[in-house]
């Protein structure tokens, strides 16, 4: 069975690096943003 992680603020600096130290321990990760972050997925386009 994976794992998995929910990670407030995924969009900022250390949750877009948690998330994707995550993924490649093997988690499923999920994330959360403010309403205020929907336009800032650059940190984590990569990781959809």
């Amino acid at each position: 069975m994976a794992r998995s992680a929910l990670i407030t603020g995924i969009t900022g600096q250390d949750g877009s690096y948690l998330a994707e130290l995550l993924l490649d321990e093997g988690y499923e990760v999920h994330g959360m943003v403010r309403r205020a972050s929907t336009e800032k997925f650059d940190r984590i386009e990569h990781l959809r």
